[in-house]
C-alpha cells in the first residue's frame, strides 16, 4: 500500500490549493502594490500643507530678493541666482515640504520650466493653469517683477495642497520673461505647447506684482474672458496696459495671441521699462492677496 493511499482527500485538496492560492494571492498582493505606486504618483503628498502666512510671504520675498537677488542669464552671478531659485521652488513645493511631484521640462536655455500639479477628480476635464515667472531683469532685484508673483503663487499652492479639486490645477514656473534679452517668445511658445498637450484650458491666470494692494486686478485682450471669470468681489476686471498690445513683455498678452484665454492677476499695471523695483512691500498686503488668488482658483476650478 503507498503512503498516500490513506490521506484523506480533504488534505489532498488542501496540499494542491494552497500552493495555488498563495501565487494568485502574491498576483494580487504585487497588482495592488503596484498601481497603489502609480497612484501615489499620480497625486501631492498633502501632510505638509499649510495656510497662508504673511511671516511666511515676507520670509520668501527676502530670500528671493536678498538672499538670492537678480536671477536671469546675462552675467556668470545673475545666471547661478536663476538656477539657485528653480531649485528653491522645487524644495519649497517638492515631496519633503509641501509634498508635491514637480515635473521639469527643458526650457530653451539650460533652465527648466518646473510644474506642480494638484490632480483634480476628473483628469480628462479643462484644468486651471497658474503661471508665474522666477527670473528679474537686469540691474534688478525684481521685486513687482516678479517676486511678489512667485510668493503668491506658491503660497496658494501650499495652501491647497491635498484639496479635493474638480479639475486638475497646475502650478507652473518659467524660467524666462522679465529680463528683455532673455528668450521670451520661445520659453511662451513651450508652454503653449505644454498646456495643448492637455484639454482645453478653462483658466490661464498669470500672476505679477502682487505687493501694490490687497485687492486684485484682472486685465485680458478678451473681455468676454474677463466676464466669464469667477471674479465678482475678488478682483476688479481693468483695461489691459496700452502697451502690452504692441509689446512682447506682458505674458498674458503673448499668450492670447498664441490662442491661449490668458489673464493678468495682479493689484497694479505692469512696472514701465524705466520704473524702479526695489521698493518692499509690506508682508501683510501681499498675504492678503494670496488668499484672494487663492480663493479665485478655487471659484476656477468651481466653475462651468
Amino acid at each position: 500500500m503507498s503512503p498516500q493511499s490513506g490521506r484523506p482527500k480533504w488534505l489532498t485538496f488542501v496540499l494542491v490549493l494552497t500552493p495555488l492560492w498563495l501565487i494568485v494571492s502574491a498576483g494580487f498582493a504585487i497588482h495592488h502594490r503596484v498601481t497603489s505606486e502609480a497612484s501615489e504618483k499620480q497625486r501631492p503628498r498633502n501632510q505638509f500643507s499649510r495656510s497662508i502666512s504673511a511671516n511666511e510671504i515676507g520670509d520668501d520675498l527676502r530670500k528671493i530678493t536678498t538672499w538670492i537677488g537678480e536671477r536671469h542669464p546675462s552675467g556668470d552671478a545673475s545666471a547661478k541666482n536663476l538656477t539657485r531659485t528653480a531649485a528653491w521652488i522645487e524644495g519649497l513645493l517638492g515631496p519633503s515640504n509641501t509634498g508635491y511631484l514637480i515635473e521639469k521640462k527643458q526650457g530653451p536655455l539650460q533652465w527648466p520650466i518646473l510644474m506642480a500639479k494638484l490632480p483634480g477628480k476628473d483628469p480628462n476635464s479643462s484644468a486651471v493653469w497658474v503661471i508665474s515667472t522666477y527670473d528679474s531683469k537686469p540691474g534688478s532685484n525684481g521685486v513687482e517683477a516678479n517676486a511678489t508673483g512667485l510668493v503668491a503663487s506658491i503660497a496658494a499652492a501650499r495652501a491647497l495642497a491635498g484639496n479635493k479639486v474638480n479639475t486638475n490645477i497646475h502650478f507652473v514656473f518659467l524660467p524666462h520673461f522679465n529680463a528683455p534679452a532673455s528668450p521670451r517668445m520661445e520659453t511662451a511658445a513651450l508652454l503653449k505647447n505644454l498646456i495643448s498637450e492637455n484639454p482645453p484650458p478653462k483658466a490661464v491666470l498669470c500672476i505679477e506684482a502682487m505687493g501694490a494692494q490687497t485687492a486684485l486686478q484682472a486685465s485680458s485682450r478678451d473681455a468676454t474672458l474677463l466676464a466669464n471669470l469667477p471674479l465678482h468681489d475678488l478682483a476688479t476686471a481693468v483695461e489691459p496696459d496700452p502697451a502690452c498690445l504692441d509689446d512682447d513683455y506682458d505674458l498674458a498678452s503673448v499668450l492670447f495671441e498664441m490662442g491661449l484665454p490668458a489673464t493678468r492677476i495682479a493689484t497694479r499695471p505692469p512696472l514701465a521699462s524705466d520704473e524702479p523695483d526695489d521698493r518692499m512691500p509690506a508682508e501683510a498686503t501681499i498675504a492678503q492677496a494670496a488668499v484672494y488668488l487663492t480663493e479665485l482658483i478655487k471659484r476656477c476650478d468651481n466653475s462651468r
